[in-house]
């Protein structure tokens, strides 16, 4: 492919695309729009694992990129979120209990609880008060992973964090060159987010993983291996790296447009891409999924890559298998909703072919798709269903059937990082764009 078609990797508008239909058709069986619209939301009985998540909105500062729900630290609003999320935790498993009471069936077992945000550490008293209810309602869970702001890693906070049972780290330092850092609106500096990673690593939690950004407007090359080279000789668990995105609704998307976001050139991406590659091997690090790189032996930090899970707090998306449903993304209505209802604001159906689909983008992020578990969450043949589109991606050499599974190719995940950027900018976008601005939206067609 030439420069030009590469270039348009972050950029591109998804709609001009003729073959999006075409592949919406190839995963879901279907042309039909996915259309999301409010109704009642259950927790089907039959789940043995289930994930948990919890949604924290609240940011001392407010990165202009990101396009995560958040909004500036109020002490009083606050105190109303946290109010509601316990409210919350309660209905659902009251919801839950009386589900398994009439089916007669077990209680799923809690594989982990993920915290992200916003800043989950900016009360940090509250968090803890917050895990220790959702682990009495719904039963301990196997990890404890969170999100981790540099400047808000104080060793009391680290900790708390130790004694309230969290496991997992991931650490936001996204860049160690100050410049780029100050460029994107971080509110530390390198030495900070070196110094935070250390002091995380001297505690002994389970795995620290870091996140660094790459493709950062006028970012080179030797930015990006000064970084690479500086995290990775922290010593750290697992890296991941991923792409600034253009959504639209973000601050930069409406303050700036995303025309004028000077970013590297397609071709550039590429090199980086393989610069990703090439210094986590060199450093031990071998490519666990399409953004993220590991230690061997050392547990996967992931965030809600999970088949089953069930979101807390505003915003917070769940996918129970029959239902995909997102609550409202106004703190003020989400305080208002509880504990009367529960605060969600749109449901979509999910038919056995759409959860398939959501089974497949999910292991090709992995870059992994294991034929036995397939089988064992839907009780069919990976091949009977999807064999024709694994064969073709086979002989593409995207592909490969190893050791009873199929795994993506190097070569594959730069087209890998493609089509997330069309997810992402298409349904993504669509989806929390309006509920950005419809605490109760009546329908988003997707």
């Amino acid at each position: 492919m030439g420069v030009a078609f590469d270039d348009l990797l972050f950029g591109f508008r998804p709609a001009r695309w003729a073959w999006k239909p075409l592949l919406k058709h190839l995963v879901t069986g279907s042309f039909d729009p996915l259309v999301m619209g409010r109704g009642q939301t259950d927790v089907p009985a039959r789940l043995q694992r289930l994930g948990l998540y919890l949604h924290v909105p609240f940011c001392h500062n407010l990165c202009p990129y990101c396009p995560y729900h958040r909004v500036k630290f109020d002490a009083e609003l606050f105190s109303r979120y946290e109010t509601a999320a316990h409210q919350e935790i309660d209905l659902r498993a009251r919801q839950m209990s009386e589900s398994l009471t009439a089916s007669g069936c077990e209680r799923p077992r809690i594989v982990s609880l993920y915290l992200g945000g916003g800043t989950p550490t900016v009360v940090p008293d509250a968090l803890t008060r917050l895990v220790a209810h959702l682990a009495d309602a719904f039963g301990q869970p196997g990890d404890v992973c969170i999100e981790l702001y540099p400047s808000a890693m104080d060793d009391e906070c680290l900790r708390l964090l130790r004694a309230a049972g969290v496991t997992m780290l991931s650490v936001g330092v996204e860049s160690l060159s100050d410049r780029l850092l100050e460029l994107i609106g971080r509110s530390h500096d390198a030495a900070t987010a070196e110094d935070a990673v250390r002091r995380a690593a001297a505690l002994g939690f389970d795995s620290i993983n870091v996140d660094l950004m790459f493709a950062l407007p006028r970012q080179t090359l030797d930015e990006l291996d000064d970084d690479l080279c500086r995290v990775l000789a922290l010593g750290v668990d697992q890296v991941s790296t991923y792409p600034i995105f253009g959504f639209p609704y973000t601050e930069w998307g409406l303050r700036l447009g995303l025309a004028k976001i000077v970013r590297p050139k397609g071709n550039v991406i590429r090199q980086m891409l393989d610069l990703i590659r090439r210094r986590c091997r060199e450093h031990g690090l071998e490519q666990c999924a399409v953004w993220s790189f590991l230690r061997p032996r050392k547990k996967k930090f992931s965030s809600i890559t999970r088949h089953h899970y069930l979101g807390f707090g505003p915003s917070a998306a769940s996918m129970t298998g029959n239902q995909f449903f997102v609550n409202t993304f106004s703190i003020e209505e989400y305080a208002a909703a509880l504990p009367v209802r529960l605060p969600v604001a749109l449901v979509l159906p999910v038919d056995r072919r759409l959860e398939m689909a959501y089974w497949l983008y999910w292991r090709i992020y992995e870059m992994k798709l294991g034929v036995a578990d397939f089988h064992d969450l839907f009780g069919e043949d990976l091949d009977a269903v999807y064999g024709r589109s694994l064969k073709m991606l086979t002989r593409m050499g995207m592909m490969e059937r190893t050791n009873g599974c199929y795994r993506v190719t190097e070569g594959a995940a730069y087209w890998v990082h493609r089509f997330q950027n069309e997810y992402s900018l298409n349904y993504i976008n669509r989806l929390w764009g309006r509920c950005r601005q419809d605490a109760w939206p009546p329908e988003v067609m997707l």
